[in-house]
C-alpha cells in the first residue's frame, strides 16, 4: 500500500479543475466516469465474495469489461497519442526529468501505469472466464480468489493513477503547454 503522502498533490502544482484548459477538463470528466465504474466493479467483487458468481454478477462484470474496452482504452489512447508526447517534450525542455542517460519524465510513469492496468485487466478477465468454466468447486474458488485479488490491485492502481493525472500531470500540461496547442488537441 502506498504511503498517505502519495495521495497529496504538490501544493505548487495543484490547479482547480474549473481553471484547467477545456481539453484537460474533458480528460478529468473521463476520469469521473471511470471512477464511477470502478465503484460498481468493486461492489460486484464484494458480492462475488459473499454469494459467488450469479448471472446478475456475471452481467455486471461483462458491463465493466465492455466499458473498459470501449471507454477506458479510448481515453488511454487519447492521452498517449495527443497529450503525453506534447507534455513529455515540454517536461524535458523545462528540465523536469531524471538525470540518467535517458531522461525519464512523469509521462513515462503514467505510460507504464497504462501498460500495467491493461495487463491486469487481461489477467482478471481471463481468471473470471476460467472460473466460469471450471467444474471443480475448489478450483473455481481458487481462481475466483485470484481474480478478486488481482481486481483489487487493479482498482487501487487505477485510482492512484487517476489521482496523479488529475493533480500532477494535467496541471503540468496546463502550465507548460500553450493554450493554442491544447486547443489543437481538443479538435
Amino acid at each position: 500500500m502506498d504511503p498517505p503522502e502519495a495521495y497529496k498533490p504538490p501544493k505548487d502544482e495543484s490547479i482547480p479543475v474549473e481553471e484547467l484548459h477545456p481539453y484537460l477538463q474533458g480528460l478529468v470528466a473521463d476520469h469521473d466516469k471511470i471512477k464511477k465504474e470502478l465503484v460498481d466493479f468493486e461492489a460486484s467483487l464484494l458480492s462475488i465474495k459473499e454469494t459467488g458468481i450469479t448471472r446478475e454478477l456475471n452481467d455486471s462484470l461483462g458491463k465493466f469489461f465492455q466499458f473498459f474496452n470501449e471507454e477506458f482504452l479510448g481515453h488511454d489512447k487519447r492521452e498517449e497519442r495527443e497529450l503525453f508526447p506534447a507534455l513529455s517534450k515540454k517536461l524535458v525542455e523545462k528540465g523536469e526529468h531524471s538525470q540518467g542517460a535517458i531522461p525519464t519524465t512523469a509521462v513515462d510513469v503514467m505510460e507504464e501505469d497504462h501498460l500495467k492496468i491493461i495487463q491486469l485487466v487481461a489477467v482478471i478477465f481471463n481468471f473470471f472466464a476460467l472460473a466460469s468454466r471450471l467444474q471443480d468447486n475448489a478450483s473455481r474458488c481458487l481462481v475466483l480468489d485470484a481474480a478478486i485479488e488481482q481486481s483489487n490491485e487493479f482498482i487501487e492502481l487505477l485510482r492512484l493513477h487517476i489521482f496523479r493525472e488529475d493533480t500532477i500531470i494535467f496541471p503540468l500540461a496546463h502550465k507548460y503547454i500553450a493554450a493554442a496547442e491544447l486547443d489543437k488537441l481538443q479538435s
